[in-house]
């Protein structure tokens, strides 16, 4: 009995316990292999599913969130513009306020020059008028009284100076 001849009760044999052993695998591990198989395909998907609907709703809140992004950015600009409108009405205000000022100081400059200088004037009037009647009664040899300091020689030579002074001065 080699293995071209075989034993036919062995043959026999081996053929029914290969067909126990089939059906057995058949009926037995095949469905429950195939079961295995379709909730594995089903968990995928479901979750292809699932991942599909998830990454649909971040795309949905990414959306959202550079909507939100791009409307603060927006409100931004506004709020940046309505300060340099802002800024630049206060600067405008403030040079107002300061040419004003400068106005006001110089206007009060010139009248307390003008004052100051009519006040100057006077001074030097009556000087001019005490030293005049000096150097008058050196050059006569007697001192002249008061009179003269108060006589109309000296009003009219102001006068005529003043004439004179006048196109200079305007």
């Amino acid at each position: 009995m080699g293995p071209l001849k075989p034993d036919t009760t062995e043959l026999v044999l081996g053929l029914v316990l290969f067909f126990v052993v089939f059906g057995m695998f058949g009926l037995v591990l095949l469905p429950r292999i195939a079961k295995v198989i379709a909730q594995r395909e089903e968990l995928i998907d479901g979750g292809l599913a699932k991942a599909e609907e998830q990454a649909a709703e971040a795309e949905r809140t990414a959306a959202e969130g550079r909507e939100i992004i791009a409307e603060a950015r927006r409100e931004a600009a506004r709020e940046r513009q309505g300060r340099i409108e802002e800024g630049t009405a206060l600067l405008a205000r403030i040079r107002e306020e300061g040419v004003r000022q400068r106005e006001e100081t110089v206007a009060a400059g010139l009248a307390k020059v003008a004052a100051d200088r009519a006040l100057a004037e006077a001074e030097l009037r009556h000087d001019v008028r005490t030293l005049a009647v000096q150097l008058a009664g050196r050059v006569i040899g007697e001192p002249l009284d008061e009179t003269a300091r108060d006589s109309a020689l000296v009003e009219r030579f102001f006068a005529e100076l003043e004439q004179r002074e006048a196109p200079v001065t305007d």
